[in-house]
């Protein structure tokens, strides 16, 4: 078993991000789980990801204020509870677009 406290958890820099703070909670450097890697970002009100693509599968679940989330094809606001996947490969685009800060758990799968 592996506990990460939320408190003790170690923060990292995602490349692409501004207004953001990330904290990883499982997989990577915090634990031995290989098959992806979970965390949290807090988003500042005008924070969020530019442009870019991963060959990485990701899940995103706001648990507290707004995020959108722009594909080539799509856009969507997400609230609390509300998740997207983004499959390897998908160019996307993050933003808090709200006055409130957002925060939502990140969960990248990299492809095997």
């Amino acid at each position: 078993m592996n506990v990460t406290r939320f408190s003790e958890a170690p923060q990292y820099e995602a490349p692409k991000h501004h207004g953001c703070l990330g904290v990883r909670l499982q997989g990577a450097e915090v634990s031995d789980v290989t098959s992806f890697w979970l965390g949290v970002s807090t988003f500042e009100p005008g924070g969020g990801a530019e442009w870019d693509t991963t060959p990485a599968e990701k899940v995103y679940l706001v648990l507290d204020g707004e995020v959108t989330v722009e594909t080539e094809d799509h856009k969507v606001v997400l609230g609390p509870r509300d998740s997207v996947f983004l499959p390897a490969n998908e160019k996307r685009r993050v933003s808090n677009d709200s006055g409130a800060t957002a925060i939502m758990a990140v969960m990248i799968a990299p492809k095997a």
